[in-house]
């Protein structure tokens, strides 16, 4: 087998320099999707509650658990995040997205969305931050570090306190479809979770004995 082949599909290609950074926001938006929406609610140091979603989230380390998100430009949630050093991580539902949606205006930094869009402020067991009531599942943090990357600042927190609401919760797990998580796409567009679809992760073995798990194209249709 040649080390280089011709490669199968025509391609664009670009320089993120050249087209700027407006452009590869929505590239890159478009193409690392979906993503998880993370419904950061903080506290001003003034005691002023907020809630906002942040698309850019994921996991950092699991043991310990560390979870984090991107501000794009500085905002609010990083404000407050840099003022008290705590936050809560809230993963919403679909059933949740409109006021998600509500959620991402750019309130002036004296309004609680909390009270625009009509969610349950929970006292959190550890951390000053209220967590979304409505939200099947929420990670109370305490700041872990704030990292700037031009634009942007990715903001990491130690998860201090999980909790998980028994509707969504099945034999000691997270079920992803009662969770029903709101998918991040680009521009104004959202997704939900389709059909499931299962596949073993292969073992070095499995490879050698050519017994890797298979698809059945019926799952792709």
């Amino acid at each position: 087998m040649p080390d280089t082949v011709p490669d199968p599909r025509e391609r664009v290609t670009l320089d993120p320099v050249a087209i700027g950074a407006g452009a590869m926001y929505h590239l890159m938006n478009a193409a690392i999707a979906p993503r998880p929406v993370a419904w950061v609610s903080t506290l001003a140091a003034n005691g002023v509650a907020n809630v906002a979603p942040h698309s850019y989230t994921t996991i950092f380390s699991t043991d310990p658990a560390v979870i984090g998100f991107v501000s794009v430009g500085r905002k609010d949630s990083l404000n407050n995040v840099e003022a008290t050093g705590e936050f809560v991580v809230n993963i919403a539902g679909i059933d949740l997205l409109e006021r998600l949606n509500l959620t991402a205006a750019n309130f002036p930094a004296d309004e609680d969305e909390f009270q625009w869009a009509n969610l349950s402020k929970v006292a959190c067991d550890v951390v000053r931050p209220p967590r979304v009531g409505e939200a099947p599942v929420s990670f109370e943090a305490t700041l872990h570090s704030v990292v700037p990357i031009g634009n942007c600042w990715l903001v990491l927190g130690k998860v201090l306190r999980v909790h998980v609401a028994t509707d969504v919760w099945r034999n000691g797990r997270i079920d992803p479809a009662l969770l029903d998580p709101i998918l991040r796409l680009a521009g104004s567009q959202f997704a939900r979770l389709g059909p499931l679809i299962e596949l073993r992760r292969p073992t070095w073995d499995d490879v050698q004995a050519g017994t890797v798990a298979t698809l059945d194209p019926k799952a792709l249709q």
